[in-house]
């Protein structure tokens, strides 16, 4: 019996990154008003903190999950 194995990779550092990047590309295109800039500098925080998480929860062994 041959085994079927999955060549499609999810590679969410990558991905989180890219993201990251996406988001301050959109936050220097919009207009510069008082309300974008504040919200744009809470854009960013949060969208670099998806991979951050990631990368936290990555590095923790699951040792650390058992009961």
């Amino acid at each position: 019996m041959t085994e079927i194995q999955n060549t499609k990779q999810y590679d969410l550092e990558v991905r989180t990154l890219h993201f990251a990047i996406g988001v301050r590309k959109f936050v220097k295109e919009l207009p510069k008003t008082i309300s974008n800039i504040e919200d744009g500098k809470q854009l960013i925080k949060s969208s670099g903190s998806v991979g951050a998480n990631y990368l936290d929860l990555f590095h923790i062994s699951c040792f650390e999950f058992r009961i």
